[in-house]
């Protein structure tokens, strides 16, 4: 919805055309001018301009009929942003090393709200039964991608992370209630890692640890995915969770230096 701020140096322009870009979710890719105007509140003249506006600099395409998608260009929003934090550089070696070891897929997770939103991958061919790539989110409460994240937040910075509801467009098959996130959420700090069984969906395994920053503080989280008919808990647990650890300390320690480097602004 469109925000209005008392800061003088909020520009509502701005809000608003990101409003129309998060309009569009799994449920939506396509959307008639009316439906955007009614999912973001804007009037039809204001969420006309937008739309064309976006449609001229690439983000946005009209479809025969009167509709509107996004395109690929939305991506580089994203990527922008991944590489210049330089986690995916930091981290890319380190995850192929992993899958080499493992002959399993890794991933990188951020938290948004309440979800995970993945911003590096390293697959390996394998049917399983959720599609993950770039951008893909998922609830993080399921997730052991998740679990680790909300694990690293304060109490009130987890208060608002989940206030936010799920926009991943995912039907987990557990819930969790609060008291029952809570519980799991202090295994998590205590031991140091994650691991889901099947949570989310149907035979997805996964094991999860916490990437930090030069501050120790939690930044992302990456994960070992297995499929549950090939590979027992225990397996995951015994074999597959000693790399990622090793693998996740290399990558917060490689972080750690990436970060400490002076940034000397070229003229």
């Amino acid at each position: 919805m469109p925000r209005r701020d008392d800061d003088p140096n909020f520009i509502e322009a701005i809000a608003r055309g990101f409003d129309v870009i998060k309009a569009f979710d799994p449920h939506a890719p396509v959307m008639t001018l009316s439906e955007v105007a009614t999912a973001t509140g804007l009037a039809r003249p204001t969420a006309r301009r937008i739309l064309l506006t976006l449609e001229s600099l690439g983000y946005v395409r009209p479809l025969p009929g009167g509709g509107f998608a996004l395109t690929a260009r939305v991506l580089e929003l994203g990527l922008t942003y991944v590489q210049s934090m330089g986690l995916w550089g930091v981290a890319r070696p380190h995850m192929e090393r992993l899958v080499d070891r493992t002959g399993e897929s890794t991933s990188v997770a951020q938290l948004d709200g309440s979800d995970i939103v993945y911003v590096a991958r390293v697959a390996v061919p394998k049917i399983i039964a959720l599609a993950v790539s770039i951008g893909t989110r998922f609830p993080a409460p399921q997730t052991s991608l998740g679990k680790v994240l909300l694990a690293g937040l304060e109490p009130a910075e987890l208060d608002r992370a989940l206030a936010e509801p799920s926009r991943s467009g995912a039907e987990p098959r557990r819930r969790f209630d609060r008291a029952g996130l809570e519980a799991a959420l202090r295994d998590v700090r205590a031991q140091g890692w994650a691991l889901t069984d099947q949570e989310l969906a149907a035979g997805i395994r996964s094991v999860a640890a916490p990437l930090r920053d030069c501050d120790g503080r939690v930044i992302a989280a990456m994960n070992v995915t297995v499929h549950a008919a090939e590979t027992s808990v225990e397996t995951l647990r015994d074999e597959y969770l000693p790399l990622l650890l090793q693998a996740a300390g290399e990558v917060s320690a490689d972080f750690a230096r990436y970060g400490a480097i002076p940034r000397t602004p070229v003229a």
